[in-house]
């Protein structure tokens, strides 16, 4: 099977209006940054977007808001996006804000085949309206439901041509279990290599996991939020 695709216009060419999307990443850390330039391009809409955040106004998920690309976000954390802010009080926007372990676990639960799970995360909050709760020794829990999406659009650091992918430091966040968990997923890579070229000992995601792979270009790599120490005199 050839999972290799030339470009992103390419991967993410099926993707259609209404669809559930994972987007790996952790603020601007680890965000696919082609596939998304890609969707904005295709103007595909109606989309639920599941991720860790937003984006900013003028960057990543935020760019799609800007275009009103997405119907509901799923994420745990939305700041520093003034335009977001703006869709969610007018009512543009719908938003299911979850706990970041609740995310995860609905994350690697879909990845794993479990349907569904129980948590203490949320428990006597606005989280727990309209859930089924269950009582295990003697404390209250909450039952999430795992991620049931469409695709799965992550950015690794390299991959080779069956899928196999490794994540550079931090970058690996959310991506890892978002990989697992979408009907289809696909993979932009800083570096594209050969088959044996990457250490098996080594591989945080096993290719069996994605069907599409590329190589990414012109990275940004943005920092969110640059905090230094002062220099000493």
């Amino acid at each position: 099977m050839n999972k290799i695709y030339q470009n992103a216009d390419l991967a993410t060419a099926d993707i259609q209006d209404g669809q559930t999307i994972m987007l790996g990443g952790f603020g601007l850390c680890g965000i696919p940054e082609n596939s998304i330039s890609s969707l904005v391009k295709k103007g595909v809409k109606e989309l639920t977007c599941i991720s860790n955040n937003a984006g900013v106004d003028d960057f990543g998920i935020g760019l799609m808001l800007q275009q009103r690309q997405v119907k509901k976000m799923i994420s745990s954390y939305v700041g520093e996006n003034a335009e977001f802010e703006r869709q969610l009080l007018s009512g543009e926007l719908e938003v299911e804000l979850i706990p970041q372990g609740t995310l995860a676990e609905r994350c690697r639960a879909a990845g794993a085949g479990i349907p569904a799970f129980f948590t203490p995360a949320g428990v006597g909050t606005e989280v727990a309206m309209g859930k089924e709760t269950r009582e295990f020794n003697g404390k209250i829990y909450l039952m999430e439901f795992a991620f049931d999406a469409d695709f799965a659009i992550i950015k690794a650091w390299k991959g080779d041509r069956h899928g196999n992918l490794i994540f550079k430091d931090t970058a690996r966040n959310f991506n890892t279990m978002m990989a697992m968990a979408g009907k289809i997923t696909i993979v932009e890579v800083e570096e594209l290599v050969e088959l044996g070229e990457l250490d098996p000992n080594n591989i945080h995601v096993p290719g069996i996991f994605v069907h599409r792979i590329f190589e990414g270009t012109n990275y940004e790599k943005r920092i969110e939020q640059i905090t230094v120490r002062k220099r000493e005199a």
